[in-house]
């Protein structure tokens, strides 16, 4: 059957009233578990503020970007109708078998008069009392007076296991229509800003600063807050008023037994109702398991007429006469047992119902929930025993299912129902692993059952021990199958405890693939919570995990899930640093570079500084100011600064190549024809190196000028620039050449072998300034004019005042501190120039 939906016909009834359906046999049954065809992998989608979360139970939950198109709008509040549905469904559900009349609110008129009256100003209540003193009471018939003050009505939540972040979440899906819809913080906030109701909170479990983030984030609501005393209280500055809840006295508890008992007391019942209130304190939770202890003694001292063959009563008068002396008379239960009466009312009972209370004991005070009563204990009919155990007041309802009453497992404990905690633990972690991943099972059901599973997985997974050959550990499937459903129900509390129970016995026994699952799905949550330091390592760890074990499809989930975190924190994946993280030490034969970084190659502009300015004395940080930073500081340093040599060499040597591969190649150029004998200077006459021109036949100025005119070059070439390459060049003839350098025609022997430097051509200019005139030396002869040709035919005239006196061709100049036995440069071709 069905856990989630049974009909009539669950109980052993069709729903037509018919005769009661055949059940099939279990050999069938057996033979279909063996045949069945897998079912398919549920995957949810759901929007968590701007991501798009795809709940995936095999390869883990993928996260992206919220298309546009996928985005949802802003929710709507439900109707009238609606709200009236979604408070019936956080109802627990009522147990099968006969209901017990109602009891009535006694002695609490006065506080249920003020509570209203403040809710009704806007005003938010705390309400204080003892565990057993009826709040939860007091607070049911509070919620029907309320029930009109509030446009957004009555809004009924529980606290218990619940933080303040869960209890806003949980509000919002109270009265808005949003499915699948999970707000980030802002947008929660804003939305909850809107609501305006009478919040009924029921066992909260912290009060101070948090319970002023939820009243101040709710500014339109009224709450009225039920808490223990040892729960802490307001802070001094919030406007939350407190009432206190204080016991019954004598007359009204012996009055609540009467009620509770069906009938009037007897003297001696009277006398133990009076011991029995000054020991509990006037607690109606004591006076409500009291009655059913006397209901149980009724039962006992009925004739033994009243059974049937299956042991359950019958009607039988509870008013007749118990003196008839028949064997049945059974003692009242002393004042010890009256004031813990667990055990002698769990004694009465069916097997079924003390099972169930094993199974609770076992998972810290949790009732299952009544469809997975017979699969535990073993009894079709198990289900009925809620209702057993609600009639004796060993069950409290707590938001939408029941807990122990309190003080009912210490009692139990202590008569030995705790004795098989573990076994009864993995018991039931068993069936919730098999029936959260049942496809017909839905995620808000399974959110329902969330306090018994965790229950189950905080009880059994610090004992998780490795599975055998073949088998599975129970744990980690029950956190495999149930953390999915706790993430598509939108309950991410219980999931981020699914997740964290099953990363610690997934590490126990030894499952590298589980560990992977259970980070990825961290790194997730974390990620949806704005977490980017947590969701970075999670999901960290997992891609190293994965890539071990070469899972392609999930590392590739797992890497798209750390791109959005680099996106969101800004800094790309790898290069990040966490706060404190020193420089790694140098390894192999790699550089370290400095804690402060790189400096940068081309620092950015500054702006001129201000003339006003004020000019402070600045303290350079230390080593310890450069630990905190994060950026560059993250990888291995030295590998940038190896990379960043290896980048400017090879800049420098294509750079390099570059201009070997674009100067010209002519052997003539001029960085080619440059000998080892000194360069020639340039005469006043002669304009071809960029010299001042001279005043034709000055001899004043020029000691060492004949006074011939000196014409200038009037072709340039084609570059128009004198004196280069690309100059005509004269035709060979025997007339002395127009070189600076004083060369002689290729036929002379006299002339040296030219010897071509590998230096690049100059680029500057010589001086323009007045050539200085050369002074001969005393051993040589009077120099004598020597005419030349330039370039265009017009004879020019200069001479040199130190040039070699065995020369048959004369130089048109040479250096004034040139040596007497030095000889001019003759290179090959007539038209280079120096």
């Amino acid at each position: 059957m069905d856990p989630n939906n049974r009909g009539p016909e669950g109980y052993g009834h069709d729903g037509d009233g018919d005769m009661p359906r055949q059940r099939q046999p279990r050999e069938s049954l057996a033979s279909d578990f063996g045949q069945h065809t897998p079912a398919l992998a549920r995957t949810v989608q759901l929007v968590s503020g701007d991501f798009l979360l795809t709940v995936n139970p095999v390869d883990g939950s993928e996260i992206e970007a919220c298309p546009p198109g996928e985005r949802p709008g802003r929710p709507v509040k439900f109707t009238a109708a609606e709200r009236a549905e979604v408070d019936r469904a956080a109802k627990p559900p009522v147990p099968p078998g006969p209901s017990l009349p109602a009891l009535p609110l006694l002695a609490r008129q006065e506080e249920r008069e003020r509570l209203v009256r403040l809710l009704a100003r806007g005003r938010s209540v705390r309400l204080t009392g003892a565990a057993g003193s009826g709040r939860t009471a007091l607070l049911d018939v509070v919620a029907e007076d309320c029930a009109d003050l509030a446009p957004d009505g009555v809004v009924r939540l529980g606290g218990h296991h619940r933080t303040a972040s869960d209890l806003l979440h949980d509000l919002f899906y109270a009265v808005y229509n949003a499915p699948l819809h999970r707000p980030e913080r802002d947008e929660l906030h804003e939305l909850v800003r809107e609501i305006g109701a009478v919040v009924i909170l029921d066992d909260i479990e912290f009060g101070g600063a948090a319970l002023d983030e939820l009243l101040d984030t709710t500014p339109e609501c009224a709450f009225l807050i039920a808490a223990t005393p040892d729960v802490p209280a307001p802070s001094a500055d919030s406007a939350v008023e407190e009432v206190f809840l204080s016991g019954l006295d004598r007359a009204r508890g012996v009055e609540l037994l009467e009620r509770a008992v069906g009938r009037v007391l007897t003297e001696d019942e009277a006398n133990w109702a009076g011991d029995l209130w000054f020991e509990s304190e006037g607690l109606p939770l004591r006076f409500v398991q009291a009655g059913a202890l006397l209901r149980q003694r009724d039962r006992l001292r009925a004739s033994a007429d009243s059974f049937d063959e299956f042991g359950v009563y019958q009607d039988a008068p509870v008013d007749a006469p118990f003196e008839a002396g028949d064997g049945h008379d059974v003692p009242l239960p002393t004042l010890a047992e009256g004031a813990a009466p667990a055990a002698l009312l769990a004694s009465r009972m069916t097997e079924s119902a003390r099972d169930t209370l094993r199974f609770a004991v076992a998972l810290g005070g949790e009732v299952p929930h009544q469809a997975h009563l017979p699969a535990l204990v073993g009894d079709t009919h198990a289900d009925a025993a809620l209702g057993e155990l609600l009639s004796c007041a060993l069950v409290s309802p707590v938001g939408s299912r029941y807990r122990l009453a309190a003080g009912v497992q210490t009692q139990l404990e202590a008569v030995g129902y705790g004795d098989d905690v573990q076994g009864r633990a993995l018991t039931a972690a068993q069936h919730y692993a098999w029936w959260a991943g049942h496809p017909s099972v839905t995620p808000e059901r399974v959110c329902a059952e969330a306090d018994a599973v965790l229950a189950a997985l905080g009880v059994i997974a610090p004992v998780t021990t490795p599975p055998g050959e073949g088998e599975e550990s129970v744990t980690v499937q029950l956190a495999r199958t149930a953390a999915p459903a706790f993430a598509a129900g939108l309950h991410w509390s219980a999931w981020d405890q699914a997740l964290r129970y099953g990363s610690e016995a997934s590490r126990l026994t030894g499952e590298v693939s589980e560990q992977a699952y259970f980070h990825h799905e961290l790194g997730i949550l974390a990620l949806c919570a704005g977490q980017l330091d947590g969701a970075r390592a999670e999901l960290e760890a997992s891609i190293g995990l994965r890539g071990a074990l070469t899972d392609k499809r999930g590392t590739v989930a797992g890497r798209r899930a750390l791109a959005l975190v680099a996106d969101r924190s800004g800094t790309p994946v790898g290069i990040g640093a966490t706060t404190g993280e020193e420089v790694p030490d140098a390894r192999y034969e790699e550089s370290q570079s400095p804690p402060g970084g790189i400096p940068a190659a081309f620092p950015p502009l500054q702006a001129p500084a201000d003339p006003a300015t004020l000019v402070t004395h600045r303290t350079t940080p230390g080593p310890a100011a450069h630990k905190g930073r994060g950026g560059l500081r993250g990888l291995a340093r030295r590998n940038l600064v190896a990379a960043g040599a290896g980048a400017l060499l090879a800049a420098v040597l294509g750079t390099v190549v570059t201009l070997g591969a674009t100067s010209n190649n002519d052997p003539k150029t001029p960085s080619n024809e440059v000998g080892p004998n000194p360069s020639a200077s340039q005469g006043p006459g002669d304009d071809s190196l960029g010299a001042d021109k001279a005043d034709d036949g000055d001899d004043s100025d020029n000691s060492g000028d004949v006074g011939a005119p000196t014409s200038s070059p009037t072709d340039p070439g084609p570059d128009g620039t004198y004196g280069t390459s690309d100059d005509p060049t004269p035709t060979d003839t025997d007339e002395p050449s127009d070189d600076p350098s004083g060369t002689k025609k290729p036929s002379d022997p006299s002339s040296p072998t030219k010897s071509p430097t590998s230096k690049p051509p100059t680029t500057s200019k010589p001086p323009t300034s007045s050539t200085p005139t050369p002074t001969p030396t005393p051993t040589s002869p009077s120099p004598t004019p020597t005419p030349s040709v330039t370039p265009s035919g017009t004879p020019s005239n200069s001479t040199s005042a130190s040039g070699p006196a065995t020369s048959s061709a004369p130089a048109t100049s040479t250096s004034a501190s040139a040596p007497e036995s030095s000889t001019a440069v003759s290179p090959s071709s007539s038209d280079d120039v120096i």
